[in-house]
């Protein structure tokens, strides 16, 4: 609390003892005029204090209340303003990396979705298409319930959501490792189902819990924890290259599992929630869709995510299928498009910090994404597919680590930051659900062709793009040069 509010709950807590003195009995006479009388030159303040009802007095119970009111307010004053953000020290970038762990087992997994398209299409021989639903419904659960794991943080019930969710997730690649080889619904449930609905119960409260935490410093901090993709993406496909071939599809998946059960243990013990519980207030704050800014930002984001995602599941597929290199070589190029998240997270972020703020700085990385998936239609050589994934992955990884932090600095108000990004990353997860299957419904449609779900996927990103510029003309006119 402030200063002034210190010292107005001060001068309460005088007039009420003031208002006490003013209805209890006099003192008792004492010899002497020196005890009835006091010096003129005394200050009011010390003539109250001498009033004051011994224990011999009794005190009305209307004038202990209004003491017991006004004693109550000033000590629960630091819980109800906890003050603003400390935008750094230990315990701030304690939250930023033990959210970039909340994002390795979460979005992380989800980025290694390719890995297992490739396993359940070669060695399975399912569907595309309906392998993609699996990988869709993980993003789904994960990006979906921010919608009402993210309003659980505003109520103060973020570890009851984050603490199943940690278990659900685990217990969903646990329950991968004993399904029927081959058996679809099984692996659509376990995998898909349950560690999408894990995912989605960390991701939302834990993303919107780091902001609270930062003001100038905010888009490094949601880039650190964005970045756990990218590290995420590069230590559960590592896994599964070197130990399918060795313990088999049961035991690598086990593997992970136990790895995100470690991990979890970590981030659940460390993360603190710093703003008091907000109880009241509706799941869906509707009213922000009348706000052209935050309705138009999301319609781009949301047609960004729905051609963006898929190049992320069918890589290592395109790198068998059409380039003709091996398993191990395909799963390093999927690698390599998470590993380059790293640097296309933090780089952007700190720039946007820095000079240009995060609206500006997303622009040209929507774009240029798109304008790289349409060149994927030109790749037809290993050293190429390389250049894409390197290319691809980094623009891609700037908007993923951006995203967020332009939709949080859309809320003025923090304490509705959780139900906000909620409804946000909803959006999200249904353009995610969706992306990657009409994508390979599209290849099945055209043979096994990639062209025409790479010029699917360019356009969606292309039109997002549009939207998101929309968005920003939205706040600022068609000034340019105004930092957002």
């Amino acid at each position: 609390m402030s200063f002034s509010t210190e010292r107005n709950a001060d001068l309460d807590v005088e007039k009420a003892l003031s208002n006490d003195a003013e209805n209890s009995p006099n003192v008792e006479k004492h010899e002497g005029s020196e005890s009835r009388s006091i010096s003129s030159a005394e200050p009011k303040r010390e003539e109250e204090i001498t009033r004051l009802p011994t224990h011999t007095s009794q005190t009305p119970r209307k004038s202990i209340s209004n003491l017991a009111r006004v004693l109550t307010t000033r000590s629960n004053a630091s819980v109800i303003d906890p003050g603003p953000p400390p935008d750094g020290g230990l315990k701030a970038w304690t939250q930023a990396f033990m959210g970039h762990f909340v994002v390795f087992n979460t979005w992380g997994m989800i980025s290694t979705f390719g890995v297992f398209q490739t396993y359940y299409t070669s060695t399975l021989h399912l569907e595309p298409s309906a392998v993609s639903w699996i990988g869709g419904m993980q993003m789904l659960g994960h990006f979906g319930l921010g919608m009402f794991s993210g309003r659980a943080l505003d109520a103060g019930l973020f570890y009851w959501v984050v603490i199943p969710g940690m278990l659900l997730a685990a217990l969903g690649m646990f329950m991968t490792s004993l399904c029927t080889t081959g058996v679809y619904w099984q692996l659509f449930l376990a995998q898909g189902v349950m560690n999408g609905i894990g995912c989605g119960l960390q991701f939302t409260p834990s993303m919107s819990l780091v902001t609270t935490y930062f003001t100038s410093n905010r888009n490094v901090a949601v880039a650190i924890m964005a970045s756990g993709s990218a590290t995420g993406g590069l230590v559960y496909p590592t896994i599964a290259r070197q130990l399918l071939p060795r313990i088999g599809f049961a035991w690598t998946v086990r593997t992970m599992g136990f790895i995100m059960l470690v991990v979890g243990a970590c981030y659940c013990s460390l993360l603190k929630p710093r703003l008091p519980p907000r109880k009241s207030g509706p799941l869906f704050e509707l009213s922000a869709f009348r706000e052209a800014p935050y309705t138009l930002y999301l319609a781009g984001v949301f047609l960004i995510c729905l051609g963006q995602y898929f190049a992320f599941y069918y890589i290592s597929s395109f790198a068998q299928n059409v380039i003709h290199v091996p398993y191990s070589t395909s799963i390093n190029l999927l690698m390599i498009m998470n590993g380059i998240g790293l640097p296309g997270r933090l780089i952007p972020s700190y720039f946007a910090d820095a000079n240009f703020g995060p609206y500006n700085t997303l622009i040209p990385f929507c774009f240029i994404s798109a304008i790289i998936l349409y060149f994927w239609t030109l790749v037809s050589s290993i050293s190429s597919l390389y250049a894409f994934a390197i290319l691809y992955g980094f623009f891609c990884a700037g908007f993923q680590g951006l995203f967020p932090a332009v939709l949080t600095s859309l809320t003025k108000d923090m304490s509705k930051v959780g139900t906000r990004n909620g409804m946000g990353f909803g959006v999200v997860g249904v353009a995610t659900v969706l992306g990657p299957p009409i994508a390979g419904a599209l290849m099945q449609r055209d043979g096994g062709s990639y062209i025409g779900a790479q010029i699917w996927g360019g356009t969606m990103v292309l039109a997002g793009s549009a939207a998101v510029v929309a968005g920003r003309v939205a706040i600022t006119g068609w000034r340019f040069r105004v930092r957002v």
